[in-house]
């Protein structure tokens, strides 16, 4: 400990390079990880705040939303097996609109729900609406960036239906678009109005939805997927997985955030490594007057843990005031636990990264390092 620290103190100009390194480093790695947690609940957070713990998809749909049809008398028969209260009908259509007067177009995701039930967003900014209502809709905040508000009217592009924005919801969004959300009024009369452009007339098959979204247990579940033939009951987590481009982007995001951590342990390793290289005689001269080679090793991989752990108090710092100014279009989030994760990580790189100086240390000669001294 007073080794390393006095030699800390002494090569103050080394150390604080060390130090801005991997406070950059460190900086990097946390960015990235808080970039990709915010991308990925921006492009599930609908899906992610409802309160289900499982989803009930039409086989063979991938369990993606917007390829799964599930009718009236599924959802009966889910809702005498897990309770009516637990069984809510979820539609799911990505469309286009436009506001009245306006000429810009905004690409948004129509979620159809009952509104008095557990499956529908807390109000931010309106007067909660009803499912008896017709022509009234629940928008995500983003769309008041581009100018809508409370009584602005959308004009879905492809069936020409009309919607007035009644109130405002926050942090929903499906596949990076911001959710408009209806009652089932409004789904059906969207359903019957695409039905009839395409030259069927049958109202009744106009009472389908996407999925079902469901509050029950595993054992409630495998009894759903015995009771429901051509039906797959999954977890909450496998559905949002599914959402087209999910995996991928997170895929591409974790492979950076892990080069980010073997590279700044490889830097890491390298500077201590040349370090220890320029002291061997020094070491040398210290196991001669009978330093124990441990003491020299946990001298090293204080010295990292030390810097490892200023560094990231620094950067945390440091994320923290950048994500102050960011935009709120900006998709980042930080969490304490991803933070404390990402950090632990951080740690344990860079001490696995200091084994590199300590196997040196362990093999200096005390001889050669004091003859070589002496030439």
């Amino acid at each position: 400990m007073y080794l390393a620290i006095r030699e800390m103190r002494f090569a103050k100009g080394r150390y604080s390079l060390i130090a801005t390194i991997m406070v950059l480093v460190a900086f990097l790695v946390l960015f990235v990880t808080g970039l990709a947690q915010g991308l990925a609940y921006d492009n599930a957070a609908s899906v992610k705040n409802m309160d289900a713990t499982h989803f009930i998809f039409q086989q063979d749909s991938n369990h993606r939303f917007t390829r799964s049809q599930i009718n009236q008398n599924q959802l009966e028969k889910a809702g005498l097996i897990v309770g009516q209260e637990n069984a809510e009908p979820l539609g799911v259509k990505m469309t286009t609109v436009i506001p009245s007067g306006e000429t810009g177009k905004i690409d948004v995701t129509l979620l159809a729900v009952n509104l008095n039930s557990w499956l529908a967003p807390a109000i931010t900014e309106g007067s909660p609406l009803s499912d008896q209502i017709k022509g009234k809709v629940l928008v995500d905040q983003k769309l008041a960036d581009s100018g809508v508000k409370i009584g602005t009217i959308l004009v879905d592009q492809a069936s020409g239906i009309k919607w007035t924005v009644g109130c405002f919801v926050k942090n929903e969004s499906f596949s990076h678009t911001p959710a408009v959300f209806l009652n089932k009024q409004d789904w059906l009369s969207l359903q019957t109005q695409s039905l009839t452009t395409q030259g069927t007339e049958s109202v009744a098959d106009s009472n389908i939805y996407n999925a079902i979204a469901i509050k029950a247990s595993k054992e409630k579940a495998k009894e759903l997927q015995s009771a429901l033939p051509n039906t797959e009951v999954i977890k909450k987590s496998d559905a949002v997985s599914a959402i087209p481009g999910y995996k991928e982007e997170q895929g591409s995001l974790m492979m950076m955030i892990v080069f980010l951590f073997v590279i700044s342990a490889f830097v890491l390793a390298v500077f201590f490594y040349v370090i220890t290289i320029q002291k061997t005689s020094q070491f040398g001269i210290l196991k001669a007057i009978g330093t124990r080679t441990a003491y020299l090793a946990r001298s090293v991989t204080l010295q990292v843990l030390v810097l490892s752990v200023a560094s990231l108090l620094l950067s945390v710092l440091l994320v923290t005031l950048f994500e102050a100014i960011l935009p709120s279009s900006m998709p980042f989030q930080l969490g304490f636990s991803t933070l404390l994760l990402t950090c632990l990580s951080f740690v344990t790189m860079s001490l696995a990264g200091s084994l590199f100086s300590v196997w040196k240390v362990a093999k200096i000669d005390a001889l050669d390092a004091i003859g070589r001294t002496a030439a």
